[in-house]
């Protein structure tokens, strides 16, 4: 706090040093001192905060705390300069001296400026929480008195609260280095869900592979095309199990696959041949028992809309990649009639290790886009739900366990995959991970 309050001094000495120095008349050195420092302030801003474990964390954290000197220095100037200009009016100088009171604001409104544009850069180039959303609502609120405040509060708090989070992961992650906590026997394949691939520039599963790479784990991922029924996805990762097991001689592999894709792997397993390839598989937010908004909206939708919107997915879904989709057949395979068949004709195998993981969000507006407007009709049809599938769907195996948040938010489906790389209060998902593979490591697996 103490040093807080020099640094906003200093912004205010220099700020308004013009009439000061008609009052007080510092020697120059002073003033050549008070550059000196404030030279530094602007390129170090968090110098005196501690270090941080990165220099983008650094810088963001430094952005923060121009910020908040923005505003105390800023009110504090506005303070000064407004009862400066009383004073002169009450003397009866303002005409006398306009130029005392005009040149000093000028100042000010220059060297605030420079405190605010530099914590304001840093912020908008660092923060990875701000989001579009907010970064929209800071330009667009900055033009408009008072509501630009509460713009640059939201601002700030949620980049501080990035760079405090974000640091204590760090130090976890260094203080558990040694233990390899996440170093299981074997390698884990991540496998994706229904209308997205394993992009290289986008990951499927956010920043949780490379949180559980750091403790230890060995990734792979499953590369099938992201629209083909369950039937032809569950060949397609059969080959790919086989080519890592043959490739890296590890013998097997545990299996972590969201949504569609723990449908997949269950069927593989089942019917591919691969079982003796296979350790566990944990299922995430799979509708295992399928979903019945899908059934409705199917049995309503006219037959010539539904292959309409089907051509258009399939030819978007070629461009990423997909050699042969089929809108139609993997959505069709999703319906809470087609996961009753299909759990009819395949079992568990035996000597592989089957758990799930479910979510549920407590409101519509806890979910992202589309999931916050998909809510409320799927809690219709399948009640409590993660903003597509119903909470009763997930549990498959010999563990399940359902993962809620503090507060009113909870967890969405995409949340389970950190889809929109968020943190929110009462759930990391990168460290449930680290978590989850842990045990997946005690098990001998």
């Amino acid at each position: 706090m103490i040093m807080f309050l020099l640094k906003t001094g200093l912004i205010f000495l220099l700020a308004n040093g013009y009439s000061l120095e008609r009052q007080y008349a510092f020697p120059k050195i002073v003033w050549i001192i008070l550059c000196i420092c404030f030279l530094c302030l602007q390129a170090r801003p968090s110098v005196c905060s501690g270090k941080l474990p990165t220099a983008r964390l650094s810088v963001c954290k430094g952005g923060c705390e121009l910020l908040r000197l923005f505003l105390c220095s800023a009110a504090c100037s506005i303070l000064y300069a407004i009862t400066g200009f009383a004073g002169l009016l009450a003397a009866g100088s303002i005409i006398e001296e306009p130029r005392l009171w005009l040149v000093n604001t000028a100042i000010a409104v220059l060297i605030e400026a420079v405190v605010f544009w530099n914590g304001i850069v840093r912020i908008y180039m660092t923060s990875r929480q701000l989001g579009i959303r907010l970064r929209l609502i800071g330009i667009i609120c900055g033009m408009i008195p008072v509501a630009h405040l509460f713009a640059l509060a939201a601002l700030i708090r949620t980049a501080e609260r990035e760079a405090a989070f974000e640091t204590e992961k760090c130090k976890l992650n260094k203080e558990r280095e040694a233990q390899r906590i996440c170093a299981t026997r074997y390698p884990i394949l991540m496998v994706h869900g229904v209308f997205f691939r394993d992009f290289r520039y986008f990951n499927y599963w956010g920043r949780i592979p490379k949180e559980l790479e750091q403790n230890g784990a060995v990734i792979y991922y499953g590369n099938h095309q992201s629209a083909a029924s369950v039937e032809d996805s569950a060949e397609e990762l059969a080959a790919r199990i086989r080519q890592i097991v043959s490739e890296s001689g590890c013998g097997k592999v545990n299996l972590i696959a969201h949504s569609k894709g723990g449908l997949d792997c269950r069927y593989a397993l089942a019917k591919c041949g691969i079982a003796d390839m296979v350790a566990s598989l944990t299922t995430v937010n799979t509708p295992h028992r399928g979903c019945e908004f899908a059934d409705y909206l199917l049995s309503k939708i006219p037959e010539r809309q539904k292959q309409a919107v089907a051509a258009g997915y399939n030819a978007a879904l070629r461009k990423f990649g997909d050699t042969n989709p089929d809108f139609l057949a993997a959505v069709y395979d999703l319906t809470a009639d087609a996961c009753k068949k299909r759990n009819e004709q395949i079992k568990d195998v035996s000597g592989v290790f089957y758990q799930s993981v479910g979510s549920k969000l407590k409101k519509a507006s806890g979910g992202r886009f589309p999931l916050n407007f998909s809510y409320h009709l799927v809690r219709f049809f399948d009640g409590g739900n993660d903003g597509l599938v119903g909470e009763n769907s997930f549990p498959w195996g010999e563990s399940y366990q359902m993962q809620t948040a503090e507060g009113r938010r909870g967890i969405s489906h995409g949340d389970m995959i950190d889809l929109n790389r968020e943190n929110f209060d009462g759930f990391d998902v990168r460290e449930f991970y680290v978590q989850l593979v842990g045990k997946l490591k005690e098990r001998g697996f």
